[in-house]
């Protein structure tokens, strides 16, 4: 997750935006990763997880409204996120953090991009 989250940083810093086959590919990479390694993640790198999967479905929800010819492929992507971040949600709160404490996580992170 540290990769995905360092790149994802690059990304937020940037004036312009991505291309599309750009963010299709990161959003393919984030996708793998949590396929291969969901089970095996630490609390630490499910938060990673789960704000990197907000920030994906938000910027994809923003481009389904800009784009036309890539619309269906960003809604896509955006429910295919949404779903990881419920389930991402789902195994914290059985490890036993609460709403407002996985919140707060995610916010920690924000704050220190």
């Amino acid at each position: 997750m540290d990769k995905l989250l360092e790149k994802l940083k690059e990304y937020l810093h940037m004036e312009t935006e991505i291309p599309f086959e750009e963010f299709s590919e990161y959003y393919r990479n984030l996708i793998a990763e949590l396929n291969q390694t969901f089970s095996d993640l630490d609390k630490e790198n499910r938060v990673k997880a789960l704000y990197i999967c907000s920030i994906v479905q938000s910027n994809a929800d923003a481009r389904a409204k800009e784009s036309k010819v890539n619309a269906k492929t960003f809604k896509k992507i955006s429910a295919k996120c949404a779903f990881w971040s419920d389930a991402i949600k789902f195994n914290l709160g059985k490890d036993g953090m609460s709403a407002e404490e996985i919140e707060h996580a995610t916010e920690e992170i924000n704050d220190s991009i």
